[in-house]
Order: C-alpha cells, then structure tokens, then sequence
C-alpha cells in the first residue's frame, strides 16, 4: 500500500488531493480546484470603468488587434517591486488552477475515482474529458447534485468574462509567456508559478457546459452506506462526514485488510448528517486527510515521499485502540455545533448594525448550509428589531439550489429531519420567499430585479473570489459606502482579493467556519489530552 498527497489543500474550498495505492489499484482522492488563484486576475469593469481604461489605454485587451498585451507588458517591464495596485492584476480572461501534481500522472493509471464533498468534484470534467481516462468515479447522490450545480454555476459566471474579452485568439494565453510572468510582482508570481515555479503546468482554461454534462454521466452515485464492489477485490462504503450535505469519508475493503479515509469532516453539523464515527472503527488502517495525527503521509513541498508499508502489525494497532477511543471521546465532545451557532448571531448583529446605519450587505458565501443558516437567523433578527429591509439571492442557479434543499431529508441532520416529521419546512427559505421577504434572481441585469430593487438590502451572491459573477458588480457599487458591510469567509488572501475595490469604505468581516477536524498540537496527540483549542470566530477587518 502506498498513500501519496499531491496537494494539501486550502480548507472547505480547496480540500486536500492524494492517490491511493493498494491491491494493484490506483484511487483519487477528490479532484479540486484553487479557485483562490483567480485573485491574480483582475475583475471585468463596470461599464464606466471599462470605458476610462480603453481611454487611457488604446491596447486594452478587450480589442482585437494582435498588440493586445503588447503595450501594458511594456510598461511592467519598466516597474519595480512596489506594494501591488489593481494596474499589477492580470487584465485577461482568467485560467483555473487544478491540483499541483496532478496533471504529472497518466489518467490511464488511475482506476478509481473517490469524491468526498462537492467542492472536491470542480476540476472533474478536466480528466473526465482527458484521452485514456477510464477510471469508475464515485460520489454520494447529494454531492453529485450539488457539485453539478456548482460547476455549472462557475461556466456561467465563466460566460460573462469571456464574452468582455472576446474569443481566445490562442490556446496559450499572452499572460503566461515566461518572460511576462517572471515580471509580476512577487507575490502574484507566486500564485501563478508556486515557490518552486513548478505550478505553471497545472493552469488551465475552463471547460465547457458540454464538459460538465459529459463528467456527470460517467459519475456513479451512492447512498450513505452503500456497498460498490469494484472489480470483484474492493467494497467501498460512504459515510456522513458533517462537513457538507453530501460530504462523506470512505472506507475501502480489500483481501489484505480495511482502510478508512477521513476527509474534511465536522462531528456536529447544525444541517448535515453528522459525522459517522462507528462506520470507520474496526479498519486496519485510518488515514487522516485534514490534520497531522501521524507522519505517514508523503510531503511533496518538502520532498519526502513516505509510504504506508503494504502489511501492518495488528498487535500494535489493538495496543491502541484504547488510546484511539479516548481521542475520539474527547474531539466529540467538543461543542462545534454551539460554536458555529454563535457566529452565526454574530454575523447578524453586524448585519443588522449596517442596514439600521442606512447600509447594504453583500455575503458571496458559496457553503449552501452556511446561506441557509445566514437565512434564517438573518430573517429572525430583522423581525425582532422591525426592520423591513429586502433579502436577494442572486445567482442563475439560486432557484435550483434551494429546490434541491427542500428534498434531501436522508442527507440531514436528525433535529432537520425532525422539522420535515411534524410537517415543517426543512430550512425557512421556502417561507421567505412565500412572503416576500426572500427574492431570487438570476443576475444582476435581470428586468424584474431592477423594478424590485429596493436599498439597503442583504444580498447573497457568488463569487467569494470576488472575481467573478454578481459579487463583482455589487462590490464596484458599494465600495465607497462606510456603511455597508462585506462578509467573507477566511481563506484567500483578502487583501488581494479587495485590491481591485480600494480604496475602499466598505466594512469587511472576515468570518471563519468550521471546515475540518481540529489540529491538535503534538502534546495533545502524544497524552490524548482533552484540552479543547480555540477557533476564531470572525474579525472586522479596517479596509483603506
């Protein structure tokens, strides 16, 4: 058995990518994408925007002569390292960063495909439309749906991008010449090349609407707890992690023992299924994705490739088992459930400070339990305080997402599934928008969202790159507003992310969620102690 991690990843947006060997067969462990890297991109200008820039710039890319770059490459060429402005962007249609090592292994070789969450299936249609790729890709009905939504949601934002700058002229885009490249700021060529300029390979344009469809007929999807027997040696279960509707963990059964593989996992969701921790005990092996419980997994920023020994000693494992079940008594009775709810009413406090200050609230959180948590609080405390401010979700799949929410009861937590038992709503969108205190659009340009605009306001809108879709335009409108507020989730770096909207007056809270097992430190893992860590909650972050 041999357990490779090509990428570590970067929490719930961004979960960790690693191959599997074992009884001849080679299994992938998710399939995402660094969505995070847009940031090195600049967003599309609104329209008064765009028309200063071509003004002031005649080689804007925007146009079709053959010099589109020629002219702002020039002048990069004359800049020295400086703190970064919006002009050090990439002003072009962005690429997708897929997982680092990926794109080194020959897809014909990979026999089986794992998905743990719907954020781990957005760089599927890139290997599903590779030549040679063959492999049974599996994931929960849940996810599936959700992952489908979400990639879908991603080409249409996509769309709007491509069709600023026009048709491609080449499938090597003038941004990623190495001559330009090695003239970015540094820490823009960071993201582009990695520390090691090794990264360059893994850039790669979207895929299409058709991409998407062709992935999703090839994907075979499970039930919580499902036997797949795969070529008559390996049984392969999903079970409920509590990260996500949908997010599972894996367990793979084959001659020579059980291994159990924990994804990004949450022990107390306030909407998923919880986590499943019976389902993983009695496996031979348990592989950690998310936190440093051994040291047995292969490093490949530092080089070291360690392999799992294809035989274990029982006798040590069974020494163990006693210490195994006080760490999971002590990680379970942590009340990650109590945390969440409290920043949860945290976050509306600060909503509820900005629209009574006259401000509008933009929340580009793409977690759907998370939205539908925001939506219910968010309501309540407007009823409590007698505010009549406007709720909008604007996205063109919002509609979709929340129908598909209203009929996955065997995917939820017990007290949602309880609501559905005495005849409830499983989450209060429904309600809120039979009452008109909820509106779903699919764009920002759409005529019946222009008749019922109303500001202040409480806007969901994607993209949390804030590169592209809704997010972007609404950002560009109320960036200068000091009392309007921001909410985004911890992750990418948000002062470049925000660099293209400064200066900016807007409030920003940087919220942080639960999106995996917590990391313990080495005493706690040596002593099993039950310590518990503090987690950050959110933190206002002053924008200039």
């Amino acid at each position: 058995m041999k357990f490779s991690c090509l990428s570590k990843g970067g929490g719930y947006h961004f979960p960790p990518c690693h191959i599997l060997n074992i009884c001849g067969f080679s299994i992938l462990l998710d399939c995402p994408l660094d969505l995070s890297a847009l940031t090195i991109f600049s967003p599309i200008p609104t329209s008064s925007k765009a028309s200063s820039f071509d003004e002031e710039n005649p080689s804007c890319p925007n146009r079709s002569e053959s010099s589109d770059l020629e002219e702002p490459m020039v002048r990069k060429r004359q800049k020295v390292e400086k703190p970064l402005d919006a002009d050090d962007l990439i002003y072009a249609e962005p690429w997708y960063k897929t997982v680092k090592n990926l794109h080194l292994w020959n897809v014909s070789f990979i026999d089986v495909v794992l998905i743990s969450s719907p954020t781990g299936m957005l760089g599927l249609p890139f290997l599903t439309r590779m030549k040679g790729f063959s492999a049974k890709i599996y994931v929960t009905e849940a996810a599936a749906r959700l992952g489908q939504l979400m990639m879908e949601d991603l080409v249409s934002m996509h769309l709007e991008i491509r069709q600023f700058f026009g048709p491609e002229e080449s499938s090597f885009p003038q941004w990623m010449k190495w001559e330009d490249l090695t003239l970015l700021p540094s820490s823009l060529k960071n993201v582009a090349l990695g520390k090691d300029g090794g990264e360059l390979g893994g850039w790669l344009s979207l895929y299409s609407a058709a991409d998407v469809k062709d992935c999703m007929q090839k994907v075979l999807r499970l039930k919580y707890a499902e036997e797949i027997c795969y070529n008559s040696t390996l049984i392969i279960k999903a079970f409920s992690s509590g990260l996500e509707i949908g997010s599972c963990n894996w367990t793979i059964n084959g001659p020579k023992g059980g291994v159990g593989f924990i994804s990004s996992s949450i022990f107390d969701s306030a909407h998923a299924m919880n986590f499943d921790y019976n389902a993983l005990r009695g496996n031979d092996i348990i592989i950690y994705s998310d936190f440093s419980f051994s040291d047995g997994t292969e490093d490949v920023e530092s080089g070291y490739d360690n392999s799992i020994p294809t035989t274990c000693n029982r006798s040590s494992l069974r020494n163990y088992e006693n210490d195994c079940q006080e760490l999971a008594k002590s990680l379970l009775n942590v009340d990650e459930g109590l945390e969440e709810r409290d920043k949860l009413a945290f976050i509306c406090s600060c909503v509820i400070d900005s629209v009574k200050a006259g401000g509008s609230v933009l929340i580009p959180i793409s977690r759907l339990g998370i939205v539908l948590l925001l939506l219910e609080q968010i309501s309540t405390s407007l009823d409590v305080s007698t505010l009549k401010v406007p709720m909008y979700i604007i996205s063109s799949l919002a509609e979709e997402f929340l129908a598909f929410s209203n009929i996955i009861p065997e995917w939820l937590c017990k007290q949602r599934q309880e609501k559905l038992f005495s005849g409830e709503p499983l989450f209060a969108h429904a309600k809120l928008v039979n009452e008109k205190k909820l509106h779903v659009f699919p764009a920002v340009h759409s005529p019946k969202l222009l008749m019922n605009w109303q500001e202040p306001c409480i806007v969901f809108s994607p993209h949390w790159s804030l590169r592209l879709g809704p997010a972007v335009h609404l950002l560009q409108r109320w960036s200068g507003d000091q009392n309007s507020l921001l909410i985004l989730e911890s992750g990418p770096d948000v002062d470049l992310a925000l660099l293209p909207f400064k200066p900016m007056e807007m409030k920003v809270l940087e919220c942080s969620f639960l999106s995996g097992i917590r990391q313990l430190s080495t005493q706690q893992r040596t002593q099993i102690s039950t310590k518990k860590q503090d987690l950050a909650c959110c933190r206002m972050l002053n924008r200039c």
